[in-house]
């Protein structure tokens, strides 16, 4: 991917742009159950606002029934809007589209907001980062541990010729996570399927949908955004 930032700035991934770090963890992973509990199919954004969500509203709003994240300034931490409810296992369909620049955006669950990984959270804006487990899209794609491991061992190159040429159109995305499962589905393609060695990293947490810190200015839009908790079927169900 062309980067439009300079190499040496540092993002919320730990690493600087274009030196991203060896996906790491190889051990073989435990097989934890699907956690019980109960099944319901929850629309999290209702197309006109953002309520049960919080974010910065400076930089998401609700426009012609999609979720716009946008920056016009330097973003020195990623931000996040983020649920206000928690969860565990859910699968969740959504589509995404990059607008403007070329930075990657993702979906993070299972970790923790995490003000504190700037010493000045009020000047760097990290009252909603986070840190835990991120499927990145659509311009670069994988799995990653914020603030953690770093990358996770997920060949990203299925979901890259499942978005091909789409780039800044939008994607079907379907997340299905469960236990320490972790499958994924890219315009009706599967192409993820991973589980975590450290299960006990694992967190009821908010999700949250991600604007990457950047230098220059950019636009994710989300809509969709369909979850349904404790799901009873256990495979991805958007695979044509």
């Amino acid at each position: 991917m062309r980067l439009l930032v300079p190499l040496l700035l540092v993002l919320t991934t730990g690493v600087a742009v274009g030196q991203e770090k060896k996906p790491v963890d190889k051990k073989e992973a435990p097989i934890v159950k699907p956690r019980e509990g109960k099944s319901e199919t929850i629309k999290l954004f209702d197309g006109k606002t953002l309520a049960g969500w919080e974010g910065y509203s400076d930089l998401w709003s609700v426009k012609e029934g999609v979720i716009v994240a946008k920056n016009t300034e330097k973003l020195t931490f990623s931000t996040y809007l983020l649920t206000k409810n928690k969860y565990t296992d859910f699968r969740l369909t959504f589509a995404s589209k990059l607008v403007t620049s070329e930075m990657h955006s993702g979906l993070a669950f299972w970790g923790t907001v995490k003000p504190d990984v700037s010493k000045d959270p009020e000047k760097d804006r990290t009252k909603h980062t986070y840190a835990g487990h991120l499927v990145m899209f659509p311009s670069n794609y994988g799995m990653y541990d914020l603030f953690g491991r770093n990358g996770l061992p997920v060949d990203g190159g299925p979901a890259k010729k499942a978005g091909a040429g789409k780039q800044h159109d939008w994607n079907d995305i379907e997340i299905l996570a469960q236990g320490n499962r972790v499958r994924v589905a890219v315009n009706g393609v599967a192409v993820v399927d991973w589980r975590d060695p450290k299960p006990e990293s694992i967190k009821e947490a908010p999700i949250g949908l991600q604007l990457h810190s950047n230098t220059v200015p950019q636009e994710v839009q989300f809509k969709g955004l369909v979850l349904e908790t404790f799901p009873k079927e256990d495979k991805l169900i958007t695979v044509k």
